[in-house]
C-alpha cells in the first residue's frame, strides 16, 4: 500500500504538477481511501520522502551500536554511506525525486529539515565522543555539519548525472576530505582558510551550481557582523549582491 501510494503520487506529481496534485487525487488513483493514506503519511510532502524516517533510524541505531574502538570520524563518515545507500537502491526515484525538489521550493525546505536532522544525529553522537574535550562540542557540531554537506555534495553530483555515475566513489571521494581534515592523522591544530579572525569558510569554486553547500565555521565569540561579511566575501557577492548587512 505504502509504495502503491508514492507510485501514484509521483505519476501524478509528473503529469499535472506537484501543486496541482491533491491528496484526494492521489488516493484516487491508488485506489484507497483517504485515512489510508494519513496512515503511511501526515502530509503531502510526506509522501515525497518515504524512506527518510527508516533510514535515520537505522542511522541512530548504527551510532548506538558503536564502541570505544570506533574511530568517531570515520564512523559518522560511515554512519552517513547508509543514506547514500537509501538513494543508490533506487537511482531512477532518486533522480526523479532530486528533479522535483529543486523546481518547488516547499520540498526544498522540507528536505533541508530532513538534513538537518541527520546532521543533529551525528553531532549527538560526536558530542558523546567528545565529552570532556575542549571544545568537544564545537568540533562535533563542526565535524557532523562538514559530514552532511561532503556526502550531499557527492550525492548530488551523482543525481546531476541522472544516476548515471558512480554514486559510491562520488560520496568517498567526499568523505575522505572530511577525514583528512578531522581524522586521527589530521595535523595538529587543524588549518583555516579564512581571512578574518575566528572565521573560515571554503571558498566557492567559480560556476559552482545554486545546489552547492558553502560551510562557515565560526569561533563562539567572533562578531555576528565578522560572520556575515565572510559568507558575503566567499559568495563573492557583499551588500549589494549578496546577503543583506542588517
Amino acid at each position: 500500500m505504502r509504495e502503491a501510494l508514492v507510485a501514484a503520487a509521483f505519476r501524478l506529481f509528473v503529469e499535472r504538477g506537484y501543486e496541482q496534485t491533491t491528496v484526494d487525487d492521489i488516493v484516487a488513483l491508488a485506489g484507497v481511501g483517504r485515512r489510508s493514506f494519513f496512515r503511511y503519511f501526515p502530509s503531502k510532502e510526506d509522501v515525497v520522502f518515504p524512506d527518510h524516517e527508516g533510514c535515520l533510524a537505522a542511522m541512530t541505531a548504527f551510532l548506538r551500536d558503536s564502541g570505544p574502538a570506533h574511530e568517531p570520524v570515520e564512523r559518522v563518515c560511515d554512519a552517513a554511506r547508509l543514506v547514500l545507500r537509501m538513494y543508490a537502491e533506487n537511482p531512477a526515484f532518486s533522480v526523479q525525486r532530486y528533479r522535483l525538489t529543486r523546481k518547488v521550493p516547499g520540498l526544498r525546505a522540507y528536505e533541508l529539515s530532513v538534513v538537518w536532522r541527520y546532521e543533529r544525529a551525528l553531532a549527538e553522537y560526536l558530542r558523546g565522543r567528545f565529552a570532556g574535550l575542549r571544545d568537544g562540542t564545537l568540533r562535533a557540531d563542526v565535524i557532523a555539519a562538514a559530514v552532511v554537506a561532503a556526502h550531499n555534495n557527492g550525492l548530488r553530483a551523482w543525481l546531476r548525472s541522472d544516476g548515471r555515475g558512480d554514486a559510491t566513489a562520488e560520496v568517498d571521494h567526499a568523505l575522505a576530505h572530511v577525514q583528512t581534515v578531522f581524522g586521527p592523522d589530521a595535523p595538529a591544530g587543524g588549518t583555516s582558510t579564512g581571512t578574518l579572525a575566528g572565521t573560515s569558510a571554503t571558498p566557492v569554486p567559480e560556476g559552482a551550481g545554486d545546489d552547492d553547500v558553502v560551510v562557515v565555521v565560526s569561533r563562539r565569540g567572533a562578531p555576528l557582523w565578522r560572520v556575515v561579511r565572510e559568507i558575503e566575501t566567499t559568495l563573492n557577492g557583499g551588500p549589494e549582491r549578496g546577503i543583506p548587512a542588517d
